[in-house]
């Protein structure tokens, strides 16, 4: 049974890997899409490229999900903690994909761990939680929002006695570099989550012990997994994302995915924190607009971006802890 369980775990880790690869695509390409930087289909296939390399660049985040969320209790007890926790991810991923909201898949596995976490009266490590979770994810937001706005200023003034159509031509181009990049920082960032899920349920069987690395099938297993969800596309989100918030042009599609590359990298490599790509570009997207003048950009769509991702870790974490009283009553 707890074999089972653990094989029950990996396939579902890999489905949420998926839902998050076709969630996510708007992440790295859309805004190339939408300034006809690239064509929808070469972005795509860049994108699920970048994404299966960028989840080899590290596994600093991959260890923060893994062991400094939760302390499942072992066994398959701690089995049935980690579907719960998938499961209420999962669902928030679906729920969001359908109705167009560019919410963080990040946030839905760590609200679904805490979730399903409480309601089995497992240990959270909340200090954990603050210092690589919340500070990080009001932090990269905002950094996005001014270094966006900032480097979007600076091209301004750099090229205000420029041929337009030539500088508008060369940020296409300029574009192709900065999305993929971004498609990098995504692999780098959401990958790494759910070999950390794994690494968690592998470690609640003693089949690794915490001082080991992530085994090489789990890196793999990760890297495809959402590098072929990217590949199956996420339009909804991708149409909120590159048209509806504000109306790109090549220059200020550029800024914002090179600043949220940036952030990506860093938060990755320097600080271990799982930020979401999701809220990185997304604001890095108004910073960019807002050069054009504040009402270029659509407040009330963003409005409604910023209650999804209010709602994400609670939401994801109620769904968890509702799976996880009826996974117990059946598996236990």
């Amino acid at each position: 049974m707890e074999f089972a369980l653990v094989i029950a775990v990996v396939v579902i880790a890999l489905a949420f890997d998926y839902t998050n690869g076709f969630h996510d695509a708007a992440n790295a390409i859309a805004t190339s899409v939408s300034t006809r930087a690239l064509t929808p289909r070469v972005a795509l296939v860049m994108a699920a490229v970048m994404n299966f390399l960028g989840a080899f660049l590290g596994t600093e985040v991959a260890d923060t999900v893994g062991k400094g969320i939760i302390s499942a209790p072992s066994g398959k007890h701690g089995l049935v903690i980690v579907i719960a926790a998938l499961v209420g991810a999962i669902t928030w991923n679906l729920i969001t994909w359908y109705f167009g909201l560019p919410s963080s898949s990040s946030h839905a596995l760590i609200g679904g761990l805490v979730g399903a976490g409480l309601a089995s009266s497992s240990v959270v490590l909340w200090s954990g939680i603050v210092d690589k979770v919340v500070i990080p994810m009001v932090l990269s937001p905002a950094v996005g929002f001014v270094g966006a706005f900032l480097l979007m200023t600076a091209i301004l003034w750099i090229f205000r006695n420029s041929n337009p159509g030539r500088t508008t031509r060369g940020f296409r181009l300029a574009q192709s570099l900065s999305a993929a990049a971004m498609a990098l920082g995504h692999g780098l960032q959401d990958a790494q989550k759910t070999m950390g899920v794994i690494f968690l349920a592998l470690l609640t069987t003693g089949h690794v012990s915490k001082g080991d690395g992530i085994p090489i099938w789990v890196k793999l297993s990760a890297a495809t997994a959402i590098s072929l969800g990217t590949y199956s596309g996420g339009w909804r989100i991708m149409r909120t994302l590159g048209r509806r918030i504000i109306h790109l042009d090549p220059a200020r599609g550029f800024a914002s995915e090179a600043v949220a590359a940036t952030v990506l990298y860093v938060m990755a490599i320097g600080l271990h924190a799982p930020v979401s790509t999701t809220h990185t570009i997304t604001s890095a997207v108004m910073g960019a607009g807002a050069t054009k003048r504040l009402s270029a950009v659509r407040w009330g769509v963003a409005k409604g971006i910023v209650t999804a991702w209010i709602l994400t870790i609670p939401a994801a974490g109620i769904v968890a802890a509702g799976v996880y009283g009826l996974a117990h009553l059946i598996l236990e």
